[in-house]
């Protein structure tokens, strides 16, 4: 009986021994909890998109704990999620814009030509590597829709080759622009201005024998808009939301209609 009981109790003390040295380890190695970024993690949506300059909602919820952020820089949470964070915080959430995506492209299969048939991977990046895709405009949408894949919210939908961003749908996220080989996607506030709807940055020759609606780079546009909103480089031009008062003169004067106002 003893033969069997001494090394029981051998097992047994080495057993105790070892879960007091854990305990005394996880109390000496123990790393801090902030709290409240924790509680902002809860708040956040968990999209983990990366919109808001962070790599996902934990790493904006701890930059906010230190206030190495600012409120409402999740665009998916939008002024609901600002407020909640803004009161975890004790700060004011201030005004927010809602931002949502925009295109800026209107080639579709009427105002563009296919100058090639493309039997590959249907995917807008792959198709890419072929001579910038299938299009007659170089810098013109795909219609593939990797976009429309990417989006979660179901925003993005393709008509006549095009892909079309419902903006009431559109929260912001971002993640439609990342995967756009051609860069076409902006984010924009949700405001009413004009924005041209073209991404074209050859000649206003070029332009024209690829799309009936290209930007030209005639700087009409430019030339008219009296709050000096926009700018025509590389024979693009941009508009600034940000100082456009919506007066349309730049939509009246816009030769190829390639400037339309969005909200």
């Amino acid at each position: 009986m003893e033969s069997i009981l001494i090394p029981v109790l051998i097992v047994a003390g080495i057993g105790i021994l070892a879960g007091l040295g854990l305990s005394a380890a996880s109390v000496i190695m123990a790393v801090p909890v902030d709290e409240t970024a924790e509680k902002l993690t809860g708040a956040l949506p968990g999209a983990n998109c990366g919109a808001c300059g962070f790599s996902g909602c934990a790493g904006y919820a701890a930059a906010l704990s230190k206030g190495e952020a600012k409120v409402g820089m999740c665009p998916v949470g939008g002024k609901a999620v600002a407020d909640e964070c803004a009161a975890i915080l004790g700060v004011d959430a201030g005004d927010l814009t809602p931002k949502a995506a925009i295109v800026r492209c209107l080639g579709t299969c009427d105002n563009t030509s296919v100058k090639m048939d493309y039997t590959g991977v249907d995917s807008c990046a792959a198709a890419a590597q072929l001579y910038g895709g299938m299009n007659s405009c170089r810098f013109g949408c795909i219609g593939l829709g990797d976009c429309a894949r990417e989006c979660d919210y179901h925003a993005i939908e393709l008509c006549n080759e095009l892909a079309i961003v419902d903006r009431n749908l559109c929260v912001g996220c971002g993640k439609c622009a990342k995967v756009c080989p051609k860069q076409l996607i902006e984010i924009t506030d949700c405001k009413q201005a004009a924005q041209v709807m073209c991404s074209n940055k050859d000649k206003g020759a070029i332009t024209r024998k690829a799309c009936k609606v290209g930007c030209i780079g005639c700087m009409k546009c430019q030339k008219n808009c009296p709050a000096g909103a926009i700018t025509v480089e590389n024979f693009v031009a941009h508009v600034d939301r940000s100082l456009c008062t919506d007066c349309g003169l730049c939509i009246e004067n816009c030769p190829t209609h390639a400037i339309q106002e969005i909200f």
